[in-house]
Order: C-alpha cells, then structure tokens, then sequence
C-alpha cells in the first residue's frame, strides 16, 4: 500500500522564527516542541509544515520550494513582503504568470496567480497548492513517486509534470526539469507515514529509492531514502 505525504520538513538556522513566518503565511496552528516546530494545516489530508534546527545557512537555489495559491496574487505578495520575504531571481522571464519570493532564511517561494471559479474548496486567502520538485527527467522521477504515493499524473511534458493526490485533497507535486543536478543535503523534504516501515521500505527500495546516511543516527526511528535523483525522504513509524 502506497504511504501517505505526511510533511515538508524545511531545515532553518532559527527555526522557531522561520516557523512563525510560515505560520502567518499560511493561517496554520503552530505546535512546537523541544527539537521541531511542526505547523498543522486545516485540513487532514493535507502535509503538515515542519521546521528542524540545522547549522549550515543556505547557500543555493533549493531544490524543492512551495507554491501558492492566493485569492489576490498582489495583495498576498505585498502582505508577504510585510511579513519578511523578499523578491528573488532565479531566472524566471518578465513574462510569468507567478510571483517568486524568498522567505527569511532565502528558501525560495512561489505566489501563482489567483484562484480561479473552478478552485474553491480551500477559502482562504492564500493555500498551499505545489511542492515543486526542481529533476534532470521529471517523467522519470514523477513515475518514481506516483508508485510511492499513489497519486495520479495529471499532466505531463518535456519540461513539467504533475501529480495529483486522490480527490485532488492537497497539494500536488510539480516536477520541474533543470539543467543542475543535485548537489549536497536539500534543505526541504518529505516525510511519508506507512502503514508498515519495514515493508514500506522495502517497496520503496524495490522501485527505486536507495537508503542514506544524513547523519541521522542509529537511534532514529525513521529510515532515510533518497528517490532517483537523490532527494532525500524519511519513512517514518506509522502515525
């Protein structure tokens, strides 16, 4: 059985302050604890936002990153920038249709344009709608994870493609096709919550993932994988 996204872990220097930014970004109630802050969404099906204290600054363009969807792209962007983000260039033309901005800590994010009709199941002013995912093949990786999780591509070419999870309840994953490989420890990264880890871990190995050393230590009760390209992702104990 197919594990289920369970958060975006975002590594940050002052993670209870990265966390409180994001809190505010996004209306979620925040539940600290010792080692991580976790931030929960309004909604089950949706990933949870988790912040862990790590001592090295960012030092390149992530490799995942946030979309989101607002109800009024400008105003959202400017309530952002009162918040403490910045505008960044990571090489978008003048002629795209979505705004990117940094957060504090300088992980990038993106505010797309408004919502549409179609899109109103999530009434706030502004949703969690993407994790993007920056791959040298986004078909390849976006079939990798479509046997992890379960979801379905909604739209695939050369350059993107999309999974979605089921009934459309939460974001989805947009692979993005660069021309950098992958370098070093990503400073954001999933979780998933099996039902089984032992089994679950083996399934992932089976299609693909490879177990790796993040530091992690003996003690952990997750297990470290990294997908085909060599993102990181934790299998935790089921929740």
């Amino acid at each position: 059985m197919a594990s289920g996204l369970y958060s975006v872990v975002i590594g940050a220097n002052d993670h209870r302050k990265l966390a409180a930014f994001w809190a505010k970004v996004l209306g979620y109630e925040n539940a600290d604890a010792d080692d991580a802050v976790a931030l929960e969404p309004p909604r089950e099906t949706e990933p949870a936002l988790e912040f862990v204290p790590v001592p090295d600054s960012k030092d390149r363009k992530n490799r995942l990153h946030l979309d989101l969807r607002p109800d009024d792209q400008l105003a959202q962007v400017e309530r952002l920038i009162g918040l403490g983000a910045r505008r960044a260039d990571v090489g978008q033309s003048d002629d795209v249709t979505w705004v990117v901005l940094a957060d504090p800590e300088g992980n990038e994010l993106c505010v797309l344009r408004a919502r549409d009709d179609a899109d109103q199941e999530r009434p706030c002013p502004l949703a969690l709608s993407a994790i993007g995912i920056d791959c040298a093949e986004p078909r390849r990786l976006a079939r990798f994870w479509a046997e992890v999780l379960g979801w379905r591509i909604v739209f695939e070419d050369d350059d993107e493609v999309a999974l979605e999870p089921p009934d459309r309840a939460g974001p989805e994953l947009l692979f993005l096709q660069v021309p950098e490989p992958t370098i070093g420890k990503n400073r954001l990264h999933l979780d998933l919550n099996p039902d089984d880890q032992d089994a679950e871990v083996g399934r992932l190995e089976g299609l693909g993932g490879r177990r790796v050393d993040v530091g992690q230590g003996d003690e952990a009760t997750w297990v470290v994988l990294a997908d085909p390209e060599g993102n990181e992702f934790c299998v935790l104990t089921p929740r």
